[in-house]
C-alpha cells in the first residue's frame, strides 16, 4: 500500500439558491466515518442526523442507520478506496428527513502547502450553513426570506427559534479551523538575499 497523500476536496451543498461550499484538505487514508466528522465541522452541521456516502453504485454509512440495508460499513473504507483520482465525485447526504445533498469533488490527490502543517484543514468557503431542522431547501428558503424581513409574518417566530441573527452570506474560516483543531497559521516569511 502506498503512503497516504493529501487530498484537496471541494464540497458544495446542492439545490440552494446561494452557493454554500468549502474547500478543505484531508489525508487520502482518512476513513469515511472520520470524513463525515470533518464534513460536519467544515459545513457547520451539528451531527444530529444520519448520513450516507455514495460513490458509483455503492453506498456507505453508519451501522446506526436502520433505514437502508445496502450500506457498506463506512468505518472500513477510506477516501482513497472510493475516490482514486482527480475529478472523482462523491455524493454525501445528511439528514434523510431534510435531505441535504452535498457533492464532493476531488480537486487534487497530491496537494501540498508548507504553510499548513496539519493533516486536516479548511482553506476557504462561502456562505453560512442552513440551520438544522429547518425543513430542507424549501424550508431554508422560507427561513432566509422571513429572517431578512421584519414585516414577514414568521420573522419573530423564526428568529426566536433560531436564537438570534442569521446572515446567509457569512462564513468564518477561523472558526471552522478551530473546530478542526487547527491553530492560526502565519505564512512563513521569505527573505530576499541582499543584492538580489
Amino acid at each position: 500500500m502506498s503512503n497516504p497523500t493529501a487530498y484537496l476536496l471541494k464540497v458544495t451543498l446542492k439545490y440552494v439558491p446561494n452557493a454554500i461550499w468549502r474547500r478543505f484538505v484531508v489525508p487520502s487514508d482518512i476513513m469515511l466515518d472520520e470524513l463525515h466528522e470533518v464534513l460536519q465541522a467544515v459545513m457547520g452541521w451539528h451531527n444530529c442526523h444520519l448520513h450516507a456516502f455514495t460513490a458509483g453504485q455503492k453506498r456507505y454509512g453508519s451501522d446506526r442507520d436502520v433505514f437502508f440495508d445496502d450500506l457498506l460499513p463506512e468505518e472500513k473504507y477510506s477516501l482513497a478506496d472510493i475516490a482514486t483520482k482527480k475529478g472523482s465525485k462523491i455524493h454525501y447526504e445528511y439528514d434523510f428527513g431534510d435531505g441535504w445533498d452535498h457533492e464532493i469533488v476531488v480537486e487534487n490527490t497530491k496537494y501540498s502547502n508548507p504553510d499548513w502543517p496539519y493533516p486536516v484543514y479548511c482553506i476557504e468557503g462561502a456562505c453560512a450553513c442552513p440551520p438544522e431542522d429547518c425543513g430542507g431547501v424549501p424550508g431554508y428558503m422560507n427561513f432566509c426570506e422571513a429572517i431578512a424581513d421584519k414585516k414577514h409574518q414568521e420573522h419573530r417566530m423564526l428568529k426566536e427559534w433560531y436564537g438570534g441573527k442569521y446572515d446567509p452570506d457569512h462564513f468564518d474560516l477561523a472558526r471552522v479551523n478551530k473546530m478542526l483543531g487547527v491553530k492560526p497559521v502565519k505564512p512563513k516569511k521569505t527573505t530576499t538575499p541582499r543584492g538580489a
